[in-house]
């Protein structure tokens, strides 16, 4: 596409389309990397990988222990916003909601950025999920205080979060790209 089809709200709202899948697909691969890490670590007599930010884990988990960084800022918002606190079983729920506006939103912006520039969605959206990795997992949620440091995870957790971010930058980019051809 050259610069003079460019139309930035066609690019936001393939983004946004882009960006709801790619959280869903996110999610699937998430689910699935699980159930095979806690497969076979059970076959060799490990214990279960630890959840990343953006995974599920154990929504039961003793209040002492931090939420993953979705369930933590939903928190923030419900009692920011909304002035309360979120009970334990409105927590998955709420990270859920986190995690989709947040992967949706950020298609929409990354949708934006396409139609202004379009070296963006280099390499079928490989570099922008590393990109959003970075900057999202490894650098924003830490410094907002959203989880711990990522030196206090294991490289297991970062390679985890990495390749789900992989996903969700092809995703995003190759819904992206559906939507905006019939736009």
């Amino acid at each position: 596409m050259g610069n003079h089809d460019a139309n930035i709200l066609k690019g936001m709202v393939a983004g946004l389309v882009g960006g709801l899948v790619a959280s869903w697909t996110m999610n699937q691969f998430q689910a699935a990397w699980t159930r095979i890490a806690e497969g076979s670590e059970k076959s060799h007599g490990a214990q279960s990988m630890q959840p990343s930010e953006g995974s599920k884990g154990d929504q039961g988990q003793d209040t002492n222990e931090q939420d993953d960084a979705t369930v933590e800022t939903a928190k923030m918002i419900s009692r920011e916003v909304f002035g309360h606190e979120l009970q334990k079983s409105e927590k998955e729920p709420a990270g859920t909601a986190v995690h989709y506006a947040f992967g949706t939103l950020s298609g929409g912006l990354y949708g934006a950025l396409a139609e202004i520039t379009p070296q963006v969605t280099t390499a079928a959206g490989l570099p922008f999920g590393a990109g959003f990795w970075l900057l999202a997992d490894e650098i924003s949620v830490p410094l907002l205080g959203l989880s711990k440091g990522a030196t206090e995870y294991p490289v297991s957790t970062h390679v985890y979060s990495f390749a789900s971010h992989l996903v969700y930058g092809v995703t995003a980019e190759l819904g992206r790209r559906a939507v905006r051809q019939v736009l």
